[in-house]
């Protein structure tokens, strides 16, 4: 069984269930099991059905879309394994 592990730390300062939506989105469109905690979401899959990481990034990329959040957040890889949705730094002139 693998899993996959990310972090929404960034996430829980928007709109307070957004980590509930997230867990609720990815388990609908995946085949595996979705655990939500307060600072990470954990994806598990049974061997044969992992879901790959350009599906998942895409995946987690139109949550934010559909959410509205695709301004401030974006989705970066946090090593293998493991995904950050971190908030997008904003320059000023």
């Amino acid at each position: 069984m693998s899993s996959i592990v990310i972090d929404v730390s960034d996430l829980r300062s928007y709109e307070g269930e957004c980590v509930k939506d997230l867990a609720s989105f990815l388990e609908k469109r995946l085949d595996g099991t979705v655990t939500a905690s307060k600072k990470e979401v954990t994806l598990a899959f049974e061997e044969g059905k992992e879901a790959s990481r350009s599906c998942l990034r895409l995946l987690l990329r139109k949550f934010l879309h559909q959410a509205d959040l695709k301004e401030e957040l974006r989705v970066i890889s946090g090593g293998e394994n493991s995904f950050t949705i971190k908030e997008r730094k904003v320059y000023s002139e």
